[in-house]
């Protein structure tokens, strides 16, 4: 086990009941910072890594739909300093020390910073003028409740900036997260024996649900040690299902993913559909129907399922998940 981290299991364990509560306490935050006129104008620019920049994808798609622009960018992958913008900088961490999330919010000016972290006190914390807590909750080393939670405060932040009105559904996301681990784990788990001998694992996902795909690769990297790439639907149609062989494809929409999966049924390669419409199984091809629900919430459902299944795989492969491979002592500033 990982200092500071609890087992993935016990994680995954109380999700559901950690995520109620850590709604409950975001949309009060939320209310507050609306109310106080920090969530209006501009729209945000959500900076972070890893989970944290997959976790902003369907946030972003839901202010877009709305006519808000926003963005989410790559923290490292822009030089420095930020250039000055009228749109306000979320720095995105779950433990607050992301050192190249850190690094981008302090070149902005101290009234544009804001910040979601899991981890309070915590360096990301402090140099924010506006801050999300998540409440520091205990998390996996591969992240489980933590990735969840961000979703779920910065899909509060998209559903209230400049005016919007909090969606209901969110008061209910910890009873969707209970239905898919009660009623479709069993399905998801008889699906790991896909995996056995993949050699590689692509995820792919519609416009709002590519920071599922980049999450799920990410998840099945880290937990089951599987090489796999997560990816737009679109990009993937446009040359990368080329090389598909050998291994077994995730793929997270309805009309056009449903087609692609078919495509790859029909070379010969297995596919797994998450979706929230009525597919029928075929060969090859094994849908995973989940709650039809606004962007930020199905991608926590979609998640959930990856978490589910990446666990199952991981079990029939003989991985444990605590044991990580690779620690970088660059990626962190030390913590308050």
């Amino acid at each position: 086990m990982i200092d500071g981290y609890i087992a993935y299991t016990r994680a995954r364990a109380t999700q559901a009941a950690d995520l109620a509560a850590a709604v409950d306490r975001l949309a009060g935050s939320v209310a507050e910072l609306a109310t106080g006129g920090r969530l209006s104008g501009p729209g945000p620019v959500f900076v972070g890594i890893g989970a944290s920049l997959a976790a902003a994808c369907a946030p972003v798609w839901a202010l877009r739909s709305r006519g808000v622009h926003s963005w989410r960018l790559g923290a490292g992958d822009h030089p420095l300093p930020f250039p000055p913008s009228s749109h306000p900088v979320f720095g995105v961490s779950q433990s607050g020390r992301s050192a190249e999330t850190l690094a981008v919010l302090e070149t902005i000016p101290a009234s544009k910073r804001y910040a979601v972290v899991n981890v309070v006190p915590s360096p990301i914390a402090d140099l924010a003028s506006a801050l999300v807590d998540l409440g520091n909750i205990a998390d996996s080393y591969a992240s489980t409740i933590g990735f969840t939670a961000t979703v779920a405060a910065l899909g509060l932040i998209a559903d209230a900036w400049h005016g919007g009105r909090i969606d209901d559904g969110w008061s209910r996301i910890g009873d969707v997260v209970a239905m898919v681990d009660r009623d479709l784990g069993p399905r998801i788990r008889a699906l790991a024996p896909l995996f056995v001998s993949a050699t590689s694992a692509d995820f792919v996902g519609a416009g709002p649900f590519v920071g599922s795909a980049e999450a799920g690769a990410l998840l099945f990297r880290e937990v089951a040690r599987i090489p796999s790439t997560g990816m737009s639907t679109r990009q993937y149609l446009h040359g990368a299902m080329e090389s598909a062989g050998g291994g077994v494809h995730v793929l997270f929409g309805a009309d056009r993913e449903l087609a692609a999966a078919e495509t790859l049924a029909g070379a010969g390669h297995p596919a797994i559909l998450v979706t929230s419409e009525d597919v029928d199984a075929a060969p090859l091809v094994h849908p995973v129907r989940i709650p039809d629900l606004p962007p930020a919430q199905a991608a926590i459902a979609q998640i959930v399922v990856v978490q589910i299944l990446v666990e199952a795989v991981a079990a029939v492969r003989g991985v444990a998940i605590e044991e990580f491979v690779f620690h970088n002592n660059d990626i962190k500033v030390p913590g308050l």
